[in-house]
Parts: structure tokens; C-alpha cells; sequence
């Protein structure tokens, strides 16, 4: 199932300074979005995404991406809107809109997993362009 997830601040959350677009910064209602195309359910109530940080003093550019580091968010979800098509012929089958209030917690820092690449699906990533 095709899923476009929109993660939204609520009208009123008094917090703006931190409401920016992950790979911007610019500040936004929205916070993230994801494209889901797992056979998970859509985030329920009290869902916090993670928050992804880069430490500069431990970033490696032979090891990690931008972010060095990983926590459980101090945003979490209040109310989740979706959306489905009429007639399923569109890229998605849902689209689903999850509000958030800004709720703070003491989340510890987890550093990033090694990044892997499987043989398998490099494979079929040769395969399927060919």
C-alpha cells in the first residue's frame, strides 16, 4: 500500500522556532513527510517520529550521511486525517495528514546504524536497469 504521510504542527503550538522542514530548516507548519510503501499501519495517537541530528565533533563523511545521531522526537501526534482516492488508479492509495503538539521528553542520543548495502538489491536495481 502507497502511502503519502504528512506530519503537521496544530494551528495554535506556541513552539514555531522549532517547526522546520528537516532538510531545509525553514520554518513550516509541517515538520516532515514520509512515502510509505510498507504494509505498516499509518501513525496512531502519541506517535513521536524521530529526529535526526549530526554531532559535528563525531561526523565521518566515509561513514555517516548528514546525521550523525538519532532520537524519539519531542513532537507527537494529536489527530490523524486520511484521505483515499475514488478510484485507485493515483501513485498512492492514502494519504494520511498527522497532526502534532509539541510535547518535550528526555530522549537519549543513539548513534546512527552503519549503513549496508545488500547485494540482493543491488542486483535488482541492475536487473531493472538494463
Amino acid at each position: 500500500m502507497n502511502k503519502y504521510i504528512i506530519f503537521r504542527a496544530e494551528k495554535d503550538e506556541p513552539v514555531w522556532e522549532s517547526r522546520k522542514l528537516e532538510h531545509t530548516q525553514q520554518l513550516t507548519r509541517v515538520l516532515t513527510e514520509y512515502f510509505d510503501s510498507s504494509n505498516k499501519p499509518i501513525p496512531e495517537l502519541r506517535y513521536r517520529p524521530k529526529e535526526f541530528i549530526r554531532v559535528d565533533a563525531l561526523h565521518n563523511p566515509e561513514e555517516h550521511g548528514y546525521s550523525t545521531h538519532y532520537r524519539q522526537g519531542d513532537w507527537e501526534v494529536s489527530r490523524v486525517e486520511t484521505y483515499t482516492p475514488d478510484i485507485p488508479i493515483g501513485e498512492f492509495d492514502v494519504v494520511a495528514i498527522c497532526y502534532y503538539k509539541y510535547n518535550p521528553i528526555n530522549a537519549p542520543l543513539k548513534p546512527m546504524p552503519k549503513r549496508e548495502v545488500l547485494i540482493d538489491s543491488l542486483e535488482e536495481d541492475l536487473v531493472s536497469n538494463k
